[in-house]
């Protein structure tokens, strides 16, 4: 099910090499290809993976919030198409990256059938928590927007062979989506490795 690699060589932020069988099962489209919600949660304990040149960085995925689409009205695609959702519309797997403050850059993964329109935001990963110190920390801009979660990209997600069913985990309400109202603001759509 996951694309196997050879000859990678993974370190996590502390500069340790890792075995090579982290970061090399990538996770395939159909990983994606389900609600935002089980996605969100199936990601903790993933590995993000980033190439940069031939050094690959993986860091453990630990918090992550689900974006169900059109009708979730903290989501970006509740006010329709545009040109910066247009990307969230289309097939899951691939990424949507986009700006705020000006300053942050935020990465998603579109989830979900070809327009659902849903997302996962990363939120954080092993030793990096706010989703901007994420793309910060793993050099991750607007090149990668639209583009697929595969090592041919240079970023995409990997099994670790952790048994997610096993994972201590959190659920909470978002966090800074009051402006959806209180029905959506309250969704416990926020999942936090504990």
């Amino acid at each position: 099910m996951c694309e196997r690699l050879s000859g990678v060589r993974i370190v996590n932020r502390g500069g340790q090499i890792l075995d090579s069988v982290v970061g090399s099962n990538v996770l395939p489209q159909s990983f994606f290809d389900r609600p935002a919600a089980r996605v969100a949660r199936d990601l903790l304990g993933k590995n993000l993976v980033r190439r940069i040149g031939k050094m690959r960085t993986a860091l453990a995925v630990t918090e992550t919030e689900a974006y169900e689409g059109v009708h979730d009205l903290a989501s970006h695609s509740s006010k329709g198409r545009t040109a910066r959702t247009e990307v969230m519309f289309g097939p899951p797997g691939h990424f949507y990256i986009y700006r705020i403050y000006g300053i942050h850059w935020m990465l998603n993964i579109v989830t979900g059938k070809v327009g659902d329109a849903s997302a996962v935001l990363i939120r954080g990963v092993e030793g990096v928590s706010g989703p901007g110190r994420v793309t910060a920390a793993m050099d991750i801009d607007a090149s990668f927007h639209g583009r697929d979660a595969t090592p041919k990209t240079g970023l995409w997600f990997a099994d670790t062979g952790e048994n997610a069913t096993k994972l201590r985990v959190r659920s909470t309400p978002r966090i800074g989506v009051d402006y959806a109202g209180p029905v959506w603001a309250a969704k416990k759509l926020r999942f936090v490795r504990i």
